[in-house]
């Protein structure tokens, strides 16, 4: 089946392409999320526009991401998190985590743009990339720390 696409989809096309795909992705994924349309002959004389259109769009998107990316390079954020005997989380801090708190301070982030490969998971300083558009990528400093020193400060003031 072969469709046009509406928006990026990772790993397989950009805005406008027209692309091959299995009839089921194409049938039960890309047209009920207006992912695609069909690449019919009326379609495929309305993508010259469409492309024009998408070039427009992705040049707004591009100045807007490289702002917001300015921004971001100066945030940091820190977690707290339980620690075991030998600086190991419990638990672990995700994208999800850190998208809460850029929203948190003001930063309007979809979880998937954050390309966090696998959660944090010990104690340490972290630049986590967030693709933010195509050609835009942002770094934001997140710090976890453990929750030890708040425990020794209590144990030590309760030993009084």
């Amino acid at each position: 089946m072969e469709v046009i696409l509406k928006e990026d989809v990772n790993k397989l096309g950009h805005r406008g392409d027209v692309v091959k795909v299995a009839d089921g992705y194409g049938r039960n994924y890309l047209l009920p999320e207006k992912l695609a349309i069909e690449a019919t002959a009326v379609n495929k004389a309305v993508i010259d526009q469409m492309k024009a259109s998408a070039v427009r769009k992705s040049a707004k998107e591009k100045v807007d991401a490289t702002a917001l990316a300015e921004q971001l390079n100066a945030v940091e954020l820190v977690f707290e998190r339980k620690v075991g005997e030998s600086d190991h989380l419990f638990g672990s801090v995700t994208s999800s985590d850190i998208a809460h708190e850029l929203e948190a301070k003001g930063f309007t982030v979809d979880r998937r743009k954050i390309a966090l490969d696998d959660p944090l998971k010990s104690i340490g300083e972290y630049h986590v990339p967030v693709k933010l558009h195509r050609e835009v990528t942002s770094h934001v400093k997140v710090t976890v720390k453990g929750d030890r020193e708040e425990e020794a400060v209590t144990a030590e003031a309760t030993a009084e």
